[in-house]
């Protein structure tokens, strides 16, 4: 599957995320819902009624989320809307999906890069095998836990073959780096995997070739980063975080129009 599939697509979706997560009350909602109550802004076309001003009116976290098109797969298994037949499978249905959809977006970048070339059947089998566990009948069934540590092995071997052998203190894996200063730091190829990068200043830094898996980049400043090659960064961190027009990021994702 090739990453063009993974990006989330709301015109051939049953409006799933505004149903089955739950929003509580804080800077990223500006309201409090249950799993499986509807958002008030969701219209009766599934589309979101205040899409174009979702961060003034409160809801930054609609603009931080990516399901990696697991609510339009689920939508079109279905066949049929959560109001035209029972949406609660739907619904316990999305959060796994993702996790899944999640995993053959790290799996499809892997074998997007020519240093993997000798795992390359590997990383195929592993991808046809999660692919295959999206096309159940019903997916919450899938022990992820299981699935996640095997993907994570090749993971961890595509993170070594692209990054090649670096030095210490290049190895940075869960890092507490909140709010640090870090401006035009020297990060290429480094192991940044699920660091906290809350609102640490990454401006005119050079991430080329970090992984970047897990990482926390709520608030990170972007501005003027180069993130053109970085490894396994997803849109929801790059929603998160802020840049520019000078930040530079993987083809594979979109710029966020609420970047400036």
């Amino acid at each position: 599957m090739i990453r063009a599939e993974l990006r989330a697509d709301c015109s051939n979706c049953y409006g799933l995320c505004c149903v089955a997560l739950t929003f509580s009350k804080s800077a990223d909602f500006a309201i409090d819902k249950d799993a499986g109550e509807p958002c008030p802004n969701l219209q009766e076309n599934f589309r979101c009624g205040i899409h174009s001003k979702l961060r003034p009116a409160g809801f930054q976290g609609c603009t931080v989320y990516d399901c990696f098109g697991a609510g339009q797969k689920i939508s079109n298994l279905a066949g049929a809307s959560w109001r035209e037949q029972p949406g609660q499978k739907m619904f316990e249905a999305l959060p796994i999906m993702r996790q899944l959809h999640e995993l053959l977006w790290y799996l499809a970048e892997a074998l997007e890069r020519p240093e993997t070339k000798s795992i390359h059947p590997d990383l195929r089998a592993a991808s046809e095998r999660i692919e295959k566990l999206t096309l159940e009948p019903d997916v919450t069934t899938v022990d992820l836990p299981v699935e996640r540590e095997a993907i994570n092995e090749l993971l961890l071997r595509t993170s070594a073959l692209v990054r090649g052998k670096q030095s210490k203190k290049k190895e940075r894996r869960g890092a507490d780096l909140f709010g640090a200063r870090l401006r035009g730091a020297d990060f290429n190829s480094a192991n940044l995997r699920g660091a906290y990068l809350i609102a640490a200043d990454l401006r005119d830094a050079d991430l080329r070739k970090a992984d970047l898996i897990g990482a926390d980049m709520r608030d990170t400043n972007l501005e003027g980063a180069d993130l053109s090659s970085a490894l396994f960064l997803t849109q929801s961190q790059v929603n998160a975080a802020r840049g520019n027009q000078a930040t530079k990021l993987p083809t594979a994702l979109n710029r966020p129009p609420h970047w400036t």
